[in-house]
């Protein structure tokens, strides 16, 4: 009996592609299901002790989205993953509306709803970031990883100044915490002085930029 082993495929390009790799369609469906399926999680989270701030807090959020986006794989240009993030973050409000009320709590989701308007330029964010981190540009990565930092820093400290006191400290130090290690390991990993400077420029900058808003928006 012949045994026949594909090693690779060549495409009409003659580029070999590995014949094990997933479709990009199939890799957005995936995403765009657990996009739902975080919504969902996040709702019957918060009802869960210890769990109620990381399913009700902005920094998470936008994490999963970019992971999201990071498991899509369409992110050789910007715009793509961009529009990916804004997607995959509506649909964990679509998701977390839906299992909130079936739950029996009324919840009301709208265009006008405070964190489905800043579910749009924190996706375009978590969107660009994922575009950033597969750059082959050091600067990118470095700022990728400072900005990732600066979301978690920034809303960890604006927690600490405004809610701490009827949400306790112990979620919000560890957020801190891990958004300023994102930040140190950005300007660990980074291969030139410049692209170091820029990890923790934008982590500074950022953290900062996002207390502001938040303090800014009440």
């Amino acid at each position: 009996m012949e045994t026949i082993v594909h090693t690779a495929q060549t495409g009409t390009a003659g580029r070999e592609t590995d014949p094990h790799a997933v479709p990009p369609a199939i890799r957005v469906t995936m995403a765009t299901g657990l996009a739902l399926l975080a919504g969902v999680l996040c709702s019957f989270g918060q009802a869960v002790p210890g769990l109620g701030q990381l399913a009700n807090s902005a920094g998470p959020w936008f994490v999963v989205a970019a992971l999201l986006v990071l498991l899509a794989g369409l992110h050789r240009r910007p715009v793509l993953p961009m529009v990916l993030g804004v997607v995959f973050l509506e649909l964990m409000h679509v998701g977390y509306w839906a299992a909130t009320n079936l739950r029996g709590y009324p919840d009301v989701l709208s265009v006008t709803n405070f964190w489905v308007l800043i579910g749009i330029p924190a996706g375009l964010l978590a969107g660009a970031v994922v575009w950033a981190v597969r750059s082959t540009s050091a600067w990118w990565r470095a700022a990728a990883a400072g900005v990732t930092g600066a979301v978690l820093v920034g809303e960890g400290v604006r927690a600490l100044l405004q809610v701490a006191a009827t949400t306790g400290t112990t979620f919000w130090t560890i957020e801190i915490v891990v958004g300023a290690a994102v930040v140190v390991a950005g300007v660990y990993s980074a291969r030139t002085a410049t692209a170091r400077v820029v990890a923790l420029g934008t982590g500074v900058l950022g953290a900062l930029g996002v207390l502001a808003v938040y303090l800014l928006l009440g």
